[in-house]
């Protein structure tokens, strides 16, 4: 005799696809003591909801999620893609505009890289996303301090290994010297932690500037350091292969507290 499987989906999932937090955070609120369901507070994630429970977080009632939604920032130096530091230093959803809802970063740039970072409300567009196997190039203008030969840049062309961590190979092109430092294009598609970083380094290079210009089909384009705009709803359906018709919404909010860094040197491709 079969077990039939319970209706609906985990709690975590529904308050990640509700923009309340990432699951593995939303299983954190749920071990707090900070959920109900239908009055009763839980305390494990092990539980199937369905639209007609009544959920609540910290006294507020979740509702329907929102259609899943995506976001360009340009994300300036010197803030830390995290909710809170424990080290109090500045961070990316402390410096987003008041009207944005509650949003999750696809990946991370680290404190000193600068440029394009995703931003949705919804947990499994974030997952897919993030996920290797979605073959998404990643593409970056580095400045390195001084100079490097193509014999160095091979050793990233065909992969390289870092304190026993392998990188699969990038897609690198010495675009110019600029006085005491060099211009390069690098493109990959993992994205590991501090990849580049590390990878220039093991060849003996420094990286002082990082910036990311592309995330897959997502351009950084002209948008301004500190800025973020909402992508339109068909082209998140087109991209995400979505169905369904919701209201196109687009905004363009500055965001004030970051100050905009001098640029340095001739104006950068895209």
């Amino acid at each position: 005799m079969t077990d039939t499987p319970p209706s609906g989906d985990r709690i975590a999932k529904v308050l990640s696809r509700a923009g309340i937090a990432s699951r593995r955070e939303a299983e954190r609120m749920i071990e707090a003591g900070r959920v109900s369901v239908n009055g009763k507070v839980i305390t494990s994630p092990a539980l199937n909801v369905s639209g007609a429970d009544k959920i609540v977080v910290d006294g507020k009632q979740v509702g329907e999620p929102d259609p899943p939604r995506i976001w360009l920032y340009h994300k300036p130096a010197g803030l830390v893609t995290t909710e809170r530091d424990e080290q109090g230093r500045p961070t990316v959803f402390a410096s987003l505009p008041d009207t944005m809802p509650r949003v999750m970063s696809v990946g991370r740039l680290d404190l000193n890289s600068e440029g394009l970072l995703l931003l949705t409300n919804d947990g499994g567009v974030k997952r897919t996303l993030e996920l290797p196997s979605t073959g998404w190039l990643r593409r970056y203008r580095v400045r390195i301090k001084g100079s490097v030969s193509e014999a160095k840049l091979d050793q990233l062309r065909a992969g390289i290994t870092v304190d026993g961590l392998t990188y699969q190979p990038m897609t690198v092109t010495f675009d110019r010297q600029q006085g005491a430092n060099a211009w390069l294009t690098i493109s990959l598609r993992e994205g590991k932690n501090r990849e580049i970083r590390r990878a220039m380094e093991e060849i003996g290079v420094i990286v002082n500037r990082l910036i990311r210009v592309s995330y897959g089909p997502f351009q950084l384009g002209a948008l301004a350091q500190g800025e973020v705009e909402e992508l339109k709803q068909r082209v998140v359906r087109d991209q995400l292969g979505l169905s369904g018709k919701p209201t196109p919404v687009r905004q363009r909010k500055p965001v004030n507290r970051p100050a905009k860094r001098p640029e340095s040197g001739k104006k950068r491709s895209t």
